[in-house]
């Protein structure tokens, strides 16, 4: 069995339990100015700071959740109104490497529930149950094979991906439904179709 970290922190906190239902988003290089995800993140910064001082756990928990939520909202918003930035997965020859990437790894390194293809990023939600790979390797499998597809369909070089990936441990039923309903609808949020049947890259189990 293959040793893996259930914890780790780079720019963002990880906590990738065995077992665990994800929802997880990652996006292409360069798809947001570096000035703004570093204002965001500072703004977040402070605001832990903040947070960490409250004695009570259970309501510095709660806090501290809410504010997670709060910092990927705008930060999902930033990559739906890019328009300056990379969008490789506007070209359905990429799309179609990712996605299909994507359902080759159901059953096999996880369960797919949903996931939703945008222009300039992925949104996934997925259980691990196999306890030899980690949310971590799923990710580096998935992102290193679909960027060296996509690099050579686009005859380019270089970094594809955002080497960081936002991941969320999904705790209940209620909150399950509620983050798939919003990877589904994500395009007609961002403007691109008027519902979500109409967006060709997306899935969920039925």
């Amino acid at each position: 069995m293959k040793n893996h970290k259930t914890f780790y922190r780079r720019n963002l906190p990880h906590y990738q339990p065995v077992g665990a239902t994800f929802f997880v988003t990652f996006r292409l290089a360069g798809s947001l100015p570096r000035e703004a995800v570093i204002r965001l993140k500072e703004e977040r910064m402070q605001d832990e700071e903040l947070l960490f001082k409250i004695k009570d756990e259970k309501v510095r928990k709660k806090r501290m959740a809410d504010q997670h939520k709060r910092y990927f909202s705008a930060f999902d918003r930033m990559l739906d109104s890019a328009v300056n930035g990379q969008n490789w997965l506007h070209d359905e020859r990429v799309s179609h490497i990712v996605a299909e990437a994507i359902h080759f790894r159901d059953r096999k390194a996880y369960d797919l529930l949903a996931y939703c293809i945008m222009p300039n990023h992925v949104h996934m939600v997925f259980t691990v149950e196999r306890s030899a790979t980690s949310l971590c390797i799923i990710l580096q499998s998935l992102k290193a094979y679909t960027a060296r597809k996509a690099n050579k369909i686009l005859d380019q070089k270089g970094t594809f991906w955002q080497r960081e990936s936002y991941d969320h441990i999904v705790r209940e039923g209620k909150e399950l439904e509620r983050i798939i309903h919003y990877v589904l609808h994500n395009p007609v949020k961002a403007g691109m179709v008027t519902n979500r049947e109409q967006w060709k890259w997306s899935y969920c189990r039925k």
